[in-house]
């Protein structure tokens, strides 16, 4: 196997701090977004979607999407468990990191896309072109500060986003702060105490520095 990537991208991050938790090591190839690589014919015909990262398996065939890749990698490294050991731990780590994935993820993403003069006409990842739309990127901003107050009270409750136990749903959610501190600007706040404790714990891991 070998994972097509890029630095740069913070879907790429998760899938690299999830091989760092697991042990997992595998070919890195990257992927040059700046030089928009990812619209190359030749990566296209391994991505059609024309986004990162993907998983190339040994018989050629090519992974997209966050979740599917590590619903993947958890099939064949169960060990140790990042999706939950048991039906009830998988279903609520899955519920959780949709929730981070839609409420903080996407909105940074939103917010993101929405607003860089670089991203003009790209508002959307993916094959095709689309208008930015300003008016989204407050909407969206506002929508983090909502996550960040609703994952504060989740912690004040338990140790990791999921419960009791580092999950997939604490990779996604410290990409998501990372990514919004440094693309949009919005750190947690420091009233949100619970939260900012558990970014410095989760941060501390090696896997983190993948």
């Amino acid at each position: 196997m070998k994972l097509y990537q890029s630095n740069a991208s913070p879907n790429s991050r998760r899938i690299r701090v999830y091989l760092a938790e697991k042990g997992i090591s595998m070919p890195i190839v990257p992927v040059d977004l700046g030089a928009r690589e990812q619209f190359s014919d030749a990566y296209a015909a391994i991505n059609p979607r024309r986004v990162v990262p993907t998983l190339v398996l040994d018989d050629g065939s090519a992974i997209g999407e966050v979740p599917v890749i590590i619903r993947y990698l958890e099939d064949i490294h169960p060990a140790p468990p990042l999706l939950g050991s048991t039906p009830k731990k998988r279903a609520e780590i899955a519920m959780w990191e949709r929730r981070v994935e839609q409420e903080g993820f996407a909105s940074v993403m939103e917010a993101v896309r929405n607003a860089a003069p670089r991203l003009a006409n790209r508002a959307i990842a993916g094959p095709y072109d689309y208008a930015q739309i300003p008016d989204l990127v407050e909407r969206s901003k506002q929508r983090l500060l909502n996550f960040y107050a609703d994952t504060d009270a989740r912690l004040a409750d338990v140790p990791f986003v999921a419960g009791d136990e580092f999950s997939i749903a604490d990779i996604t959610a410290i990409v998501t702060v990372d990514f919004a501190t440094k693309a949009a600007g919005l750190a947690i706040p420091d009233k949100h105490t619970a939260l900012k404790r558990w970014y410095e714990s989760v941060s501390a891991r090696a896997s983190m520095a993948a």
